[in-house]
């Protein structure tokens, strides 16, 4: 989510209180299976185009242990921010959702999923434009592939949206957490976050999709 100039100037000159971001080399990772030992928690990992923004609609829900913004889906190790918003790593900005099964289901997770995305315009999300802003949704097993594709038919099926769906639902590989100045980006920085929500045009296009959001 990279501010266009003309943006860039106004949040620089109407917003008084701002913090500069330091930027922090991103930690690594391997693509972890669904269910940690024991069984205790899982993991799933979606793309939605900017990550500080699927990261609230996840936090809130009970059940969710932790959500980590990153970069998935690519070839270059190790990638940085500028490298994956510059779209030349193959990487898609991504969530990491580590919750618990015993209280909230990977299904709940897909449909929370799909009302905080745009799921039928490709290589776009919002404002954001490029192939680093895809959605998709990166399967851990067997059982999260079939429950992804079986909603993604359903809704379809549905006919709600009325265009196809362009979502890719694809093998999760190596997650790598992004710099730590984009973790929790909307409590750190709320008013940058919410000038850049509302002039990016996702909560009106998600509305359009979707109706109203629920209470």
């Amino acid at each position: 989510m990279i501010f266009r100039p003309t943006i860039l100037t106004a949040l620089l000159t109407s917003l008084l209180v701002v913090g500069s971001a330091v930027s922090a080399p991103a930690d690594t990772s391997t693509a972890a299976p669904a269910a940690a030992p024991g069984g205790k928690t899982a993991t799933a990992t979606f793309a939605g185009g900017c990550f500080w923004c699927m990261e609230p609609p996840f936090e809130k829900l009970d059940g969710v242990v932790s959500v980590t913004s990153g970069y998935t889906g690519g070839s270059k190790k190790d990638p940085t921010y500028e490298e994956v918003s510059g779209g030349g790593t193959g990487h898609a900005e991504s969530i990491e959702v580590i919750y618990d099964p015993a209280k909230i289901s990977y299904e709940k997770l897909l449909d929370v999923y799909w009302h905080n995305v745009d799921p039928v315009t490709p290589n776009a999300q919002f404002c954001d434009h490029g192939n680093q802003y895809r959605t998709a949704i990166f399967y851990h097993d067997e059982e999260q592939k079939k429950a992804a594709e079986k909603s993604k038919q359903e809704l379809e099926a549905s006919g709600k949206l009325g265009k196809p769906i362009v979502t890719q639902i694809v093998a999760a590989t190596q997650f790598y957490p992004a710099e730590e100045y984009h973790q929790d980006y909307y409590k750190k920085n709320p008013i940058r976050y919410h000038y850049y929500r509302y002039n990016c045009g996702r909560d009106q296009r998600l509305e359009e999709l979707w109706g109203p959001p629920k209470q």
